[in-house]
């Protein structure tokens, strides 16, 4: 397996290995691997000749410096599930340094308005730090396709606005969320969980369905105010939003229309972990 620290091997490696036919999968990662990101893995090695996964906790999109600091750093045990899955996937682990520069600084970006919705009003800066390592990372891996799972929504919605307004060559392929037996979204945080906290994280999901069911007969205020107090009767949960969003646009619901398809986004504290979600209503 190749292991790369630095972005200028990984380039000098991709220009001996590939030619003006090669296809290129990458699949962008900030490491603590779990099943939803080896399962965007195995999508690329299927469609592409060559896959690259990067592994990177980017410091400019965290906007709470103590969430930053408690992500989980799993490399040794990232790169031998990678092994397991395929040797052939070539790895790209910088550090903060190579990628930034000496300057970790975020670009500004805009992005039609998507990044003022959900996570924007949440977490100030974030899609400008989003924006920066994943434009960076596409310069460096110059895939010719990128795997990005739905989890994130409108991190994906924001990453093929960037890629249609930037211009850049590569195509974006959003992947069904990956969960839990339980029906939790899986995701790196939680691993912070306690047993305790993960098995009662699976009410976002139930929640998420109920809500989907009411959203057939129901108008979309009333099914956000039964959601709202829904998250009252648990307390070890502090529900942050819960929004249904046009899927293009993200802009909240103002009445039904049948030509559109609506999404429900939520955010949710447990014990200070936060976790995001989402899922289709039509």
């Amino acid at each position: 397996m190749q292991i790369f620290n630095k972005n200028i091997a990984l380039r000098e490696f991709l220009a001996t290995v590939t030619t003006n036919n090669s296809t290129i999968g990458f699949v962008p990662t900030m490491g603590a691997l779990h099943d939803g990101h080896l399962a965007l893995m195995k999508q690329s090695l299927q469609e592409n000749d060559f896959t690259v996964v990067s592994i990177f906790v980017n410091p400019t999109q965290f906007n709470n410096p103590e969430d930053l600091a408690k992500y989980p750093r799993t490399l040794e045990a990232d790169v031998e599930k990678m092994r397991i899955l395929n040797d052939k996937i070539i790895v790209f682990a910088p550090t903060v340094d190579d990628i930034y520069e000496g300057k970790t600084t975020a670009q500004s970006f805009d992005y039609d308005g998507l990044e003022h919705q959900m996570e924007g009003q949440f977490r100030p800066g974030h899609f400008d730090g989003v924006g920066t390592i994943v434009k960076r990372l596409f310069e460096i891996a110059t895939p010719t396709k990128a795997y990005f799972g739905e989890k994130d929504f409108q991190q994906l919605q924001i990453v093929k606005k960037l890629v249609a307004k930037y211009e850049i060559p590569v195509t974006i392929v959003g992947c069904p969320i990956y969960r839990e037996a339980s029906g939790l979204a899986m995701s790196s945080r939680n691993e912070r969980l306690t047993p305790t906290e993960r098995k009662e994280a699976a009410i976002i999901y139930a929640i998420l369905k109920e809500a989907k069911s009411k959203f057939q007969t129901q108008d979309a205020e009333i099914v956000e105010d039964w959601v709202k107090n829904e998250f009252k009767k648990h307390p070890l949960f502090e529900l942050e939003y819960f929004v249904i969003a046009d899927e293009s646009t993200l802009l909240p619901i103002t009445f039904k229309e049948k030509s559109k398809n609506y999404r429900a986004f939520i955010a949710v504290f447990v014990n200070n972990i936060r976790l995001i979600d989402t899922i289709t209503l039509n």
